[in-house]
């Protein structure tokens, strides 16, 4: 586990999109996920998910979907700035 994590304001966000996201779902979210909370392009997502998992802030199993696992404290996590909208019925 990462502590005293340093990371941009964007990354945090990113974060804590992922932990709450697994943590309301049971599963972590697809890069499509992420591409739809937060407005961008996959590129943006993908260089994003690359980006956290060099500086050690998340793990993923390469070629496995939905593998990304947050490595920073949950109370190191800042809060996100809006909502986490479900749409569908999860059986």
């Amino acid at each position: 586990m990462a502590t005293s994590a340093s990371f941009t304001e964007i990354q945090g966000q990113y974060l804590a999109f992922i932990h709450a996201y697994s943590l309301v779902m049971g599963q972590p979210p697809a890069e499509a996920d992420m591409q739809r909370f937060f407005g961008v392009t996959p590129p943006s997502v993908h260089n994003m998910v690359k980006t956290l998992e060099r500086l050690r802030l998340i793990t993923r199993t390469p070629r496995q979907a939905r593998s990304i696992a947050v490595l920073v404290p949950e109370d190191e996590l800042p809060r996100l700035r809006q909502p986490i909208k479900i749409t569908g019925t999860r059986y």
